[in-house]
């Protein structure tokens, strides 16, 4: 069946998102990346060695998000697999007081988080419920999101309101279209993500290098995701929390 399938991953960088579609360009699927810069050194790394289709968009505006559809299946098929991989937090919001962070900064962290994420999984609701079922299975929608979808962290208001609607968002979706044969599920990761440097060692921008897989890897992030996608619908999961072993939560 991979073969045939099509996979989308809305947001791309060189952590999950690549992950995720190294991954399935393994199985077989034809993958598909969006990003706002297609231009970025990974990503261009994807579609040369991969085959990856990379679409510009932004995930925050309804139009474009209506024309990456349409692009994607206009040149792979309608996807079966979406994945919306967007954090939509700043650096600039990061760790910012209640009192001086910017009002501009927490709109646009909510426009790109908790908005990017209805208007994706609007456009892949309608794409797959216009399918016909392969072996009860419509398609599968997965939210990546953080441990602030869970519980509100100081200096962390506009994200941790983000993260929280995402994941009312992904609960209310599981619940009207997991019965019309689409699996949904939503990710909060509660870790910093090590993505592999140039030099093979694991780093986070902020959390520095990893030490004893002290970090999630995102390789294996995309594992969990690719399980999930081919879990029987006798048993799909909805909220799968990932984090490293010797994380404190």
């Amino acid at each position: 069946m991979a073969g045939s399938e099509v996979a989308l991953i809305v947001g791309g960088g060189p952590g999950i998102s690549a992950s995720c579609a190294r991954l399935f360009a393994a199985e077989g699927m034809k993958v598909a990346v969006a990003a706002r810069n297609i231009e970025k050194e990974p990503l261009a790394q994807l579609a040369a060695e991969h085959g990856v289709l990379l679409v510009k968009c932004d995930a925050s505006d309804p139009e474009s998000v209506a024309n990456l559809f349409a692009e994607v299946t206009s040149q792979l098929g309608t996807p079966h697999l979406v994945i919306h991989n967007i954090d939509g937090r700043s650096r600039d919001v990061f760790r910012k007081g209640i009192h001086e962070v910017d009002p501009a900064l927490v709109l646009d962290t909510l426009k790109n988080s908790t908005f990017s994420a209805f208007l994706v999984g609007q456009q892949a609701a309608r794409a797959m419920l216009a399918q016909k079922q392969r072996q009860g299975h419509k398609g599968t929608i997965l939210f990546t999101n953080a441990s602030a979808a869970i519980k509100g962290y100081p200096l962390s208001g506009a994200f941790a309101a983000a993260s929280h609607g995402k994941s009312g968002l992904a609960q209310s979706m599981a619940r009207e279209l997991m019965p019309q044969g689409i699996h949904i599920a939503h990710l909060p990761i509660d870790a910093a993500i090590g993505w592999e440097q140039a030099d093979g060692s694991r780093a986070h921008w902020l959390a520095g290098a990893t030490q004893d897989d002290n970090m999630a890897h995102p390789d294996r992030i995309a594992d969990v995701y690719l399980q999930l996608h081919r879990q029987h619908r006798s048993t799909w999961a909805f909220e799968v929390v990932l984090r490293p072993w010797a994380e404190k939560w």
